[in-house]
């Protein structure tokens, strides 16, 4: 071979193997330039919250129509009263907000015509909470129900936690199915939140539990600070009861609107025989 022929060779040798070399800085630089681009770019940072502890107020409707009977008896077959049941809900609902954190604190009041404290003393002590649950009992029918001193304990109490740096809630458990509650209340006061219960009988002639659940929803969405949710049943039975108190025992400041929840589900796998099941179904319409 010629030396010219092998100087040809040894330059297009070395020009190719520059022009790959070229090639390897400039995909370095792009790599380079793109990561400065991502540490460059804002990062999503979630800040820590502190959940607080919860003052629970329940209020308990003690009107005559929390003496209406459940689909369930009792020892010996006695009748199971709204209230019986109600009762039972309220101690489930204190062990098992206890067994989560220690720390929250419950008082008791009941409703007639307006609120008036059972026992006024925020605590954590059960057998204090059994005692003010056992004391429950109902009165004769109440002709209305006003919200509005119940909204006034609350805010007063509401004001006491937050210097203790705690979070108040109240839980109206409501059994009355033509009697919309009433109150006066301003707008812009929101220092506590409001969770329902509504335990009604079916629509009929002389009730109109549709209104009534109107009027608590805006009563809710009046005063809650924190996300309010509310639960009804006309069905009388207590697992729908007990289960809407367990649902209740999500903390305000960790939930989510009450319309994206689908809890809960059922664990049991669905079959042709469960699909004929009935259903339990609601005579009241969720407001969207």
């Amino acid at each position: 071979m010629s030396l010219r022929r092998l100087r040809n060779r040894a330059i297009a040798i070395l020009s190719r193997a520059a022009s790959e070399s070229e090639t390897r800085v400039m995909m370095m630089e792009g790599v380079e330039g793109d990561a400065a681009a991502v540490a460059a770019a804002p990062r999503y940072v979630l800040n820590p919250a502190r959940i607080s502890s919860e003052d629970i107020l329940f209020c308990v409707d003690v009107d005559a129509e929390s003496l209406v009977e459940m689909k369930a008896t009792g020892p010996g077959g006695r009748p199971f009263a709204r209230l019986d049941a109600i009762k039972q809900s309220l101690l489930l609902f204190v062990h098992s907000k206890l067994a989560i954190n220690p720390d929250h604190r419950f008082a008791f009041a009941t409703l007639s015509k307006s609120a008036a404290w059972l026992r006024k003393e925020f605590s954590s002590d059960v057998e204090s909470a059994a005692a003010a649950i056992r004391s429950l009992s109902a009165t004769s029918a109440c002709g209305h129900a006003d919200l509005t001193q119940l909204f006034r304990i609350a805010a007063h109490e509401a004001k006491k936690s937050r210097m203790q740096n705690r979070i108040f809630r109240v839980i109206l458990i409501y059994c009355r199915s033509s009697i919309q509650p009433q109150h006066q209340w301003p707008v812009n006061q929101k220092l506590f939140t409001l969770d329902v219960i509504y335990l009604h009988d079916k629509p009929g002639p002389d009730n109109c539990p549709q209104q009534v659940y109107d009027a608590l929803v805006d009563a809710l969405e009046h005063v809650s600070e924190y996300e309010g949710h509310i639960h009804e049943s006309g069905q009388g039975l207590t697992r729908i009861l007990f289960r809407h108190m367990c649902m209740l025992l999500s903390h305000p400041q960790q939930r989510c609107p009450q319309d994206y929840l689908d809890i809960p589900k059922s664990l049991v796998k669905k079959s042709p025989a469960a699909d004929s099941a009935p259903a339990e179904e609601s005579a009241i319409v969720p407001r969207q």
